[in-house]
């Protein structure tokens, strides 16, 4: 894809991200379609146009969408829960389990085991079978062994209780969403769906990556710092470094003095075992906190330094 094509694709984008935040649904949907004919292989589009579809209460249309994009993207996370969130509310449990047991193969296989353990609930609660049941003891076995914290905790009471006490009418297909925020709907009629659409689901990588960019393209200094960040954030926690780290650098060319996208680079270098790298930036950015006395960012420094060269996780 050529870079002006590209252009063209991420402000299609960038209209329909827009568009289905503000609940305008046919603006939403015709942006979504205008990125997916500038870009037919990518999955993006057509993950969007399904979540759309999906709060709009137009199963078929979303699962249809939700499809195209995983012929696209075979392992796309966004698709899969959309897909597994309508199969489970148009009562094709089975279908909606397998799907998620593919969700959690793909969370764990990403080192995010509490992510996996709940979508291994979910799928045994919709679909009860003996493979899946000791997929989930496993789980649980694997993030018990893991730091404990209070989203692990919860995951944990979940799964120990469905195990115990068997799959029960939570878990029907009209109990708890799958993997999105949707909210339940009738379908409506389109001059109706303007104003009655939710909010969208909270954005993932791709979608916060086009808002960093569009913002830094634009040059707009003070929204290029918390766009990137979420940015950086997202894609480090998706195991996309290389694009965290890009969009880090873009942004401190027009922020140099932005001390969260300096420690969120920190933090990526640290993951990935470069910790010489970690270490000088962090001297640095110590060196000046020393000279703006500036406690409160030099115990930050501090802290991280500490954990930089223990190897352990940086303390809350």
């Amino acid at each position: 894809m050529s870079e002006a094509v590209y252009e063209r694709y991420k402000d299609a984008l960038r209209r329909g991200h827009v568009a289905a935040l503000r609940g305008h649904v046919a603006v939403a949907l015709e942006a979504y379609a205008e990125a997916a004919s500038i870009a037919p292989e990518r999955a993006l589009p057509h993950a969007s146009i399904g979540h759309v579809q999906l709060r709009r209460g137009r199963l078929d249309e979303a699962l249809a969408a939700f499809d195209q994009a995983l012929a696209r993207a075979p392992r796309d996370e966004a698709a899969l829960l959309g897909r597994a969130e309508v199969l489970a509310r148009l009562g094709r449990a089975v279908e909606a389990a397998r799907t998620l047991d593919l969700v959690a193969e793909i969370e764990e296989a990403a080192g995010r085991p509490v992510e996996a353990l709940e979508s291994a609930r979910r799928a045994l609660e919709l679909a009860e079978s003996r493979a899946r049941r000791r997929s989930l003891q496993r789980l649980v076995r694997l993030v018990r062994e893991g730091e404990p914290d209070p989203a692990a905790a919860a995951a944990l009471t979940s799964a120990v209780r469905l195990l115990e006490t068997g799959p029960s009418a939570a878990g029907s297909p009209a109990g708890e969403p799958i993997g999105v925020a949707v909210p339940e709907a009738e379908a409506v009629p389109e001059a109706e769906a303007e104003a009655e659409i939710e909010p969208a689901p909270a954005p993932g990588p791709d979608e916060l990556l086009v808002e960093a960019e569009a913002a830094i393209e634009a040059g707009q200094a003070a929204t290029v710092p918390g766009a990137s960040l979420a940015a950086a954030r997202a894609l480090a926690a998706a195991g996309r470094t290389d694009a965290a780290l890009d969009i880090c650098y873009r942004a401190l060319a027009i922020a140099p003095g932005d001390l969260e996208l300096h420690l969120v680079l920190v933090e990526i270098y640290r993951d990935r075992g470069w910790r010489e790298l970690a270490s000088e930036k962090l001297e640095l950015l110590r060196h000046l906190a020393e000279l703006d006395d500036d406690r409160r960012v030099l115990a930050r420094v501090v802290a991280l330094q500490a954990a930089v060269a223990a190897g352990a996780d940086q303390p809350a």
